[in-house]
């Protein structure tokens, strides 16, 4: 069947109000992020590149050989962009539901929307972050460019799709939690320290290597390491479960909300 003249204005006129709602979310997530200015925002881009160039400056001062391949500062980069981005995205998502709490009065804004607007917003500052340091590392004359670059984006992807999982989850859980936000920045921690950014996996022996290979992150940095170097990640490296990881988290997340949704609408 066709649609008729009617259901075709009516489905592009909704169109265009769903466009307008994400958007007025995003705009709103820009300014109050920080000192409630737009200009703010670079923080938001600094602060993770800041961190990076922090990390991978002092392990180049420490004039250490790399765990593996011949540039300390690529082996660190390949590995804290991939937990930066998760780890961004899984949190900011989660505060932005708290943030933009008020906006749900209005019948227009559900929930989704505000995941949505934010995994948007940080995705695209995570593109930007990847985009600044492949950059910066070509003005010094380090070798950025993967060997795999189909693989590298897909790696990156596969974070970007844990984080966004992640960050669903977290934010049905702290809007019914509030407390939730500081048990899950505790878990981050930990999960830094174990994703594989400053050591190679497969050269822990049975069982730790079995174990950290349940490591969803340490997977997405494998990821990213395999696309760099030839021969790398081939006893740990599982690219399935870290896909099934990210659609199973953002499936539960999803699925929490819908089944509790009176019910957080109801907290706010």
């Amino acid at each position: 069947m066709y649609l008729n003249a009617n259901e075709t204005f009516g489905m592009r006129a909704a169109f265009i109000r769903q466009c307008r709602v994400l958007g007025a979310v995003m705009l709103r997530n820009v300014r109050t992020r920080f000192f409630g200015h737009g200009l703010g925002y670079l923080i938001a881009i600094g602060w993770p590149l800041a961190h990076m160039l922090i990390l991978m400056a002092i392990f180049s001062a420490a004039n250490r050989a790399p765990p593996f391949g011949e540039s300390t500062v690529l082996f660190v980069a390949t590995g804290s962009i991939q937990f930066m981005t998760f780890s961004y995205l899984s949190r900011f998502m989660m505060v932005s539901v708290l943030t933009t709490r008020p906006l749900l009065a209005f019948p227009q804004v559900k929930v989704l929307d505000v995941f949505f607007a934010s995994a948007v917003l940080e995705t695209l500052s995570s593109c930007l972050v990847a985009t600044i340091m492949i950059t910066l590392a070509w003005c010094f004359n380090i070798p950025a460019m993967p060997n795999d670059l189909v693989e590298a984006v897909c790696a990156f992807g596969a974070a970007v799709l844990l984080g966004i999982g992640f960050g669903v989850l977290n934010g049905v859980i702290v809007m019914a939690v509030p407390l939730w936000m500081t048990g899950y920045a505790l878990f981050t921690l930990c999960l830094w320290m174990t994703a594989g950014v400053y050591f190679v996996p497969q050269s822990f022996p049975e069982p730790f290597r079995t174990a950290l290979s349940y490591h969803p992150v340490l997977q997405t940095v494998e990821w990213m390491r395999f696309a760099y170097y030839e021969g790398y990640g081939d006893l740990v490296l599982d690219r399935a479960y870290t896909i099934e990881m990210g659609l199973g988290t953002l499936f539960l997340g999803l699925l929490l909300e819908r089944g509790m949704r009176g019910h957080l609408l109801a907290l706010r």
